[in-house]
This record gives C-alpha cells, structure tokens and sequence, in this order.
C-alpha cells in the first residue's frame, strides 16, 4: 500500500474509530464543517464518505455548500453517480456552481444513451436568465458533445454544434476537438474535416480525432495522408493507424508501420500492449513467424510477458503459423490464465487438429473455476468436429445453456452441424438445422453439403440446393465448387460440367461488373522470406520482382508437364 493510501487510512481509522464509539447525535460530538471537509478532501472510499456524509446529516450540517461540494467530488470520484445527483438537486445555494454543473454533466456523458447532459443544458440555460455567474462554459459544451457521440443519431450532437457557432465557441480547441471527434463517430467525415480546417488552433488529439474517422471508415489512403501531414505523433496516434490497418486486412503495412515506429522514435516512443496486440495479430494473418518471433523478443526484452492480452496475441500468432508447441509453451508460461488465454489455446489446439488436447485444456479451465464464454465453446466444438469426438461434442452443445448460461448461437450450431455431418450422422444434422429456433446461415448448409461431398450423398446435396437458393439466391455463390467435387467423386461428369460453366458465368459477371458483387474476390496470397512478407494477387504485376517471378513459374510449369502422362 503506498504511503499516502496508508496515511489517509489511518487517519480515517483514528477519526472512526473515535465517533463509532459515541452517538452521532451526542451532544459531546459535534464535528465542525472543516474537519469533515479535511477528511473529504483525501477522497477517501466509498463506505468512509457515507459515513461522512451521516454526520452531515445527524449534525445538521447539509446548509453548507462547501461540505456538500466536497460529497459531490466524492461521491462523483467512487462512481456514485446516483448518491452525487441526488446532492446536487438538493444543493443548498441553488444554483450549484458551473464547476459542478460541468462535473455532473462529465460524469452523465460517459454513459451509453443518455439524456441527462442534455436535460441538465437545457435546466442551465433557463437558470440564465435568473443567475447570470452561472452560465455554460467551453469545459460544459465539450462535455455536451463527447455525451453525443454516444447516442444513437447525430442529431443533438449537431444541435450544440448549431449553438457553439452561434455563442462564438468554436475558437476553443478542446470544443472544437470533441467535434471533429462526434463527426467521425458517426461517419460525416466531411463535417469533421470542416471543423478541422475552420480551427485557429490544433494539437496531436485533433490530427488523432480525425485521422481516426478516416480509418473507422475504411478510407486508409486518406488516413496515410493525414498521418504524414501531423506535425507530431502520440502513441494513440501510432494505435489508430496500426489498428486501422490490421481492421481493414492490410497486415503488411499493420507491419510497415510498426517498423516505422521502432525506427522513428529513437527510444522516445516504444509500442505500448495495444500496438503490439496489433502487430502480432498482423503477423498471424500473414503467418510471418520470423517477424512474430522478433515482437516477441521485443516483448520480453521490454516486460510485457505479464500481459494477458500480450499472451493471448502470441498463442495465437503461434499457433496460425503452425508452431502449436511454441503457442503451448506461451500458454504453460501464463501463471494464472484467463478466459481470454484459454480460449486462445483451444482454438490453436483445435485448428491444428488436435481436439482431444483441446478438449483436455477445456476440462482444465474448468477445473481451474474459468467460466467459458462463447468463442471458448466455439472453439471446443471446433475441435470436436475435426477429431470426429461426437459424444463429447454433443455433451458440451447440449449443456451450453445449462452449465455456462450461454444459449447457442448460430455459429454454435454451425459446428454442430459439422461435426455430425462429418461422423456420416446427415440425416441428425439435417434434423437439426431443419428444428433449430434461429435462422441457419451459409455456412451450415455448406456444412452439409461438404459432408454431402465426403459421404457421396448427390441426391441429398441437391434438395439442399435446390431449398437453399428459393431463400438465399444469390447469397449462396460458391457451392457450385462443392457439387462439382461431389459429382465429381460420384463420377457423374454431365453435372460436373454444369456446374462449372455456373462458375465461369459467375465470374464472368463479377469481372465485367455487371453482377450483384457477389462473386467471389481476387485471390490474394503471401508468403515470407527472410523476415519480409511478399504479397501477390491474380494479375499482379507491381511486385519489383516480378519478371523474375514469371520466368522460374514458367520453367516449374515447363518441368513439371514434361514428367506427367496423360490419360483420358
């Protein structure tokens, strides 16, 4: 306990200590307003202010504003919020003063769709009239609108933004930063820009708020731009740009820009938990094991090996590079993993195949008195379905709801499905989707239809189509692929080449536009040599290496038909 939290305690125990002892009402207590105020002004906890604020009331003390100011501020500091506004509607020398209006109002728009910054501005402008010392401020609008930016419409945000201009505010740099900060919430970036352009003065958390619409909104060469034009950066800054990256699939420059970070700061500004979070899961996207290797000799170099998040990121990283056993070591390493650790480690165990060892982690976070949550059951259910555990999948879908009071989703029953599809129970898992209370998606039909290919049932295949596309049309694209290795398995070559020139119409449409955009994308793959990641896509030609590129594949190709022999 640091020496400051053990000389308020003991303070207190002395005062308490002392008054527990008599009646508050006794005659021969009566503690004087400035006592009380000295006690307050160590923002004691929460259990202490309300027995504070039980001699305030016993001795009759409530007239003095300075003695419920100090409450407020208490109340306010333990997230009281309740017990604070109560104070302030009872306030002695109403009105309170602009101080606590802005504190109350503060506190009001940290919460999620409320109306009561609003409610309180519009009791302040009608006391406006009444008591002209207490009148909105920069710190009450600032506060106004950072409230807005968690409603649901941007229409009160653009209300206050309406009386900002109008009252001549939009000059004060912290006003004018929660509304570039409200514009890009919600997606009006061209409002945002505006307020940007029309400010006198702007710091980093201006360039930050939005640099930050521009990567929520998926706009990254803008937000590259705006991010070389800062005249400084912060670690949030350097967050925002790499987060947006790695949000938006483009891990390599996720990468890039982290580099630039090491290189840039000297020192000055190392990546903090969440720039390496991102960094790793980038490095898991793209499989680049050296790269992820090199972050975590950062990491440990550095002290962040403690961080539960840090350990989540690496046993993933791990694990999406195929070093399952370098992802269980990180995991053996944690002293007391969490939901989050767990769940990582499962999945990693389940992707490779190893549902068993999946299944023995899941008991053990179990035992250990971890509570699952949703993605934990998913990935157990994973691994179940790959390792062909029926019963104890079974067991573990079943009692979701009992055991975890986790109600299946659809993604659950997608791995359901699965696993019963793949152990040849196809009529089960056809029971299943047909009685499930929500409305199954894609990926369960393609579910069935995969263990439609495995078991070689066509005929079940097609009444799956044939019911899917009368609700789904053109959603279902891409199984046309699986009925073509399923016809093909069956050696029916007729629907085989139906099937196929589907797929060529398909892409056709896609290429030429005139489709609905449901085709498949471009493909799109990498691969890493000595710690740089190369990507490539169909018909790419900007690789600086491409010529060289073109030439080996055109000699593999050559090599390779040289040996095959045909047969019809």
């Amino acid at each position: 306990m640091p020496a400051t939290s053990r000389f308020k305690f003991r303070i207190f125990n002395r005062f308490f200590s002392f008054t527990t002892s008599h009646s508050f009402c006794s005659s021969r207590l009566n503690p004087r307003p400035k006592t009380l105020n000295h006690l307050l002004n160590h923002r004691p906890p929460l259990f202490q202010v309300l027995q504070v604020h039980a001699q305030v009331i016993t001795q009759s003390l409530s007239s003095h504003s300075l003695l419920i100011d100090s409450l407020i501020h208490c109340y306010l500091s333990t997230n009281s919020l309740t017990s604070a506004r109560t104070l302030f509607d009872q306030y002695p020398d109403y009105p309170p003063s602009i101080l606590l209006w802005n504190l109350i109002i503060r506190s009001y728009s940290k919460l999620q769709n409320s109306r009561e910054p609003i409610n309180l501005f519009r009791q302040l402008n009608a006391l406006e009239q009444h008591d002209p010392l207490v009148v909105p401020d920069n710190y009450t609008f600032t506060f106004l609108i950072t409230s807005c930016t968690h409603q649901s419409s941007e229409l009160h945000g653009m209300i206050i933004h309406g009386i900002v201009i109008k009252t001549g505010r939009l000059c004060n740099l912290y006003v004018g930063n929660s509304l570039i900060n409200l514009y890009a919430v919600f997606d009006f970036l061209d409002d945002a820009c505006k307020v940007f352009d029309e400010m006198p003065e702007r710091d980093v958390f201006s360039w930050t708020s939005l640099l930050g619409g521009h990567t929520k909104h998926g706009d990254m060469a803008r937000a590259s731009e705006i991010f070389a034009m800062m005249p400084t950066r912060n670690m949030v800054s350097w967050t925002v740009i790499i987060s947006g990256f790695l949000d938006h699939h483009r891990y390599t420059d996720a990468l890039i820009y982290y580099h630039d970070m090491l290189r840039g700061s000297h020192d000055s500004l190392k990546p903090n938990e969440a720039v390496l979070v991102c960094a790793l899961s980038a490095c898991a996207s793209l499989e680049a094991l050296d790269q992820g290797k090199l972050i975590h000799a950062y990491i440990i170099k550095n002290g962040f090996t403690d961080k539960s998040n840090i350990s989540t990121a690496l046993i993933d990283m791990y694990s999406k590079c195929g070093v399952i056993n370098d992802a269980n070591r990180v995991f053996y390493n944690i002293s007391q993993p969490d939901v989050c650790n767990y769940t990582s480690m499962i999945s990693g165990f389940s992707d490779h195949g190893l549902g068993s060892i999946a299944l023995r982690v899941f008991h053990q976070m179990i035992g250990e008195n971890v509570t699952p949550n949703e993605v934990t059951l998913l990935g157990v259910l994973k691994g179940c379905s790959h390792s062909g555990l029926v019963e104890e999948g079974s067991l573990i879908f079943y009692n979701m709801d009992r055991c975890w009071n986790i109600g299946p989703k659809v993604e659950h029953y997608g791995c359901f499905v699965d696993l019963l599809g793949r152990a040849g129970y196809l009529k089960l898992a056809l029971g299943i989707v047909i009685k499930m209370p929500l409305d199954s998606d894609i990926v369960i039909w393609r579910a069935m239809l995969s263990a439609c290919r495995i078991y070689k049932d066509a005929s079940l295949a097609d009444n799956i189509v044939a019911y899917v596309e009368q609700g789904y049309l053109s959603q279902f694209n891409g199984n046309e692929v699986l009925l073509s290795n399923l016809y093909a398995s069956l050696s029916k070559w007729e629907r085989v080449d139906e099937m196929r020139k589907v797929m060529s119409l398909t892409e056709n449409e896609s290429r030429s536009g005139s489709g609905s955009g449901s085709g498949l994308g471009i493909g799109c793959s990498w691969i890493e040599v000595n710690g740089v990641v190369h990507e490539f896509r169909v018909d790419d030609q900007l690789h600086p290496q491409v010529e060289k590129l073109n030439e080996l594949l055109k000699r593999l190709i050559s090599n390779e038909m040289s040996q095959i022999e045909f047969y019809r």
